[in-house]
């Protein structure tokens, strides 16, 4: 059985510490300010080779308070419950803002775009798996995986939860907070053949229980990843089409987000920085940020600023429409915020976004793989060789030669290169789209790469 959060972090609780926060601000001489807090219990079960290796479980707790004084602001954080030391804390936190450099664009979001209607985003399922159950499921998903002929070892399987409460309070009236839960359970393994090995995994990770995969899948699966990896070889190389399979392609959009933080944007320090509404994917490339996706990973009725969010293409038919905006960047922009705030507790806001996804294209993975007379198929990237200011892209990658339509043989020690401008223009997307991250897409063919062997 599930069983709710404690009753000494109540979500009242959090809320009334927020309010004392922002009492003692408002006493120790803030022109205004807001308090964040965030509670969140989990554990986790983890097992190798069929023996458990160890649970552990936690409860953490977060409160960030942020002071303003004028254009001048500091931020603060505590993980104690404790209203006898807030004062001291708000002292603390306004005799740094006295000696922090003016920020011309710091403040408060505006209160015409706080969030004032709620959301049902299904993003608290009220569960909490037993210790026994986590053992259990994470045992099934191995026992699942060592089954599989070729496999000879186990890095192991985890299963685990955590649940949480959110609450944001600011001095100009905003006091709201949602739940959230997530479940994960994840299983790796290698397999072995003549002195070969190789290794690969497997994962589902959901806000809710029942929509985890079942464990035999998440241990099939990382079994047959794993085998079929098993007497790579390292082709030649060249200028060839790359197609990067569903579960690698997040990468991205991931870098395409970055691109158009409108923090990023204002600090010229964006590749994409001068193409707002300019054709900067292919034709057939849309991609949506949405923060109400029911269940999503990064679902949220409000961002870290108390602002609401919207659905938005930031793409559509491969022009760029929007920046993605704190309320800071915003002001430097000119623009309205996005709702795209995120901050942790001592640090102040910066744009990120929800649930991105690119949208399904109209090809099977086969289909998009058919004309292919020589390529590859990325199933795995090393390293994080992206330039975010010029959109320089190598990163290592491992996966399957394409030849004559077909994945073939495994290959592994390669670079795959390019310029995220040519690839986001050259750009084709599959329709195996699968919501795994916050950011996620179908595979993705991008044409006239470079791969060369490392």
């Amino acid at each position: 059985m599930g069983r709710g959060m404690s009753v000494e972090m109540s979500p009242q609780h959090l809320h009334a510490l927020l309010e004392e926060l922002l009492a003692c601000a408002r006493k120790a001489g803030a022109d205004s300010a807001d308090a964040l807090g965030d509670w969140n219990i989990s554990q986790q079960a983890s097992l190798r080779l069929r023996a458990l290796e160890g649970v552990q479980r936690s409860e953490s707790l977060s409160l960030g308070l942020r002071v303003m004084l004028g254009k001048r602001q500091a931020s603060v954080a505590s993980a104690k419950a404790d209203a006898a030391d807030f004062p001291r804390l708000a002292e603390r936190a306004v005799a740094m803002a006295r000696l922090a450099p003016e920020d011309p664009w710091c403040g408060l979001a505006d209160e015409a775009l706080l969030a004032r209607q709620s959301e049902e985003l299904e993003l608290d399922d009220g569960f909490e798996p037993s210790e026994a159950l986590l053992h259990e499921r994470a045992r099934e998903a191995e026992e699942a995986a060592l089954s599989v002929a070729g496999v000879t070892n186990s890095e192991g399987a985890t299963a685990g939860w955590s649940r949480g409460y959110c609450a944001l309070a600011t001095s100009n009236g905003f006091a709201r907070g949602y739940a959230e839960s997530e479940h994960a359970l994840s299983c790796s393994v290698v397999a072995e053949k003549g002195g070969d090995k190789e290794r690969d995994y497997a994962y589902s990770v959901c806000c809710h229980f029942q929509d985890l995969d079942a464990p035999a899948a998440i241990g099939r699966e990382s079994a047959e990843r794993a085998v079929r990896r098993l007497g790579a070889r390292k082709p030649q190389g060249g200028r060839l089409p790359v197609i990067y399979d569903e579960r690698v392609a997040s990468g991205l959009p991931g870098h395409f987000a970055q691109a158009i933080s409108a923090a990023s944007v204002a600090r010229g320090t964006s590749f994409l920085g001068e193409h707002l509404h300019q054709r900067v994917f292919a034709d057939g490339i849309d991609i949506v940020d949405d923060p109400f996706r029911r269940r999503g990973l990064a679902s949220r009725p409000f961002d870290d600023e108390g602002v609401g969010g919207a659905m938005r293409s930031v793409v559509e038919k491969g022009v760029l429409t929007c920046w993605l905006a704190d309320s800071a960047s915003a002001r430097q922009l000119g623009i309205a915020s996005t709702g795209h705030a995120v901050r942790s507790a001592a640090e102040p806001s910066s744009p990120a976004p929800s649930n991105l996804y690119v949208r399904c294209g109209q090809y099977s993975l086969a289909e998009l793989m058919s004309d292919i007379s020589q390529g590859l198929y990325v199933t795995e990237l090393i390293g994080h060789g992206v330039n975010p200011v010029t959109g320089d892209y190598s990163r290592g990658a491992a996966g399957f030669w394409v030849e004559n339509g077909e994945a073939t043989f495994p290959v592994h020690e390669l670079t795959v290169a390019g310029n995220l401008k040519d690839m986001f223009r050259h750009m084709t997307a599959a329709d195996d789209l699968r919501f795994r991250n916050s950011v996620n897409a179908p595979s993705l063919r991008i044409e006239g790469m470079t791969i060369a062997g490392l």
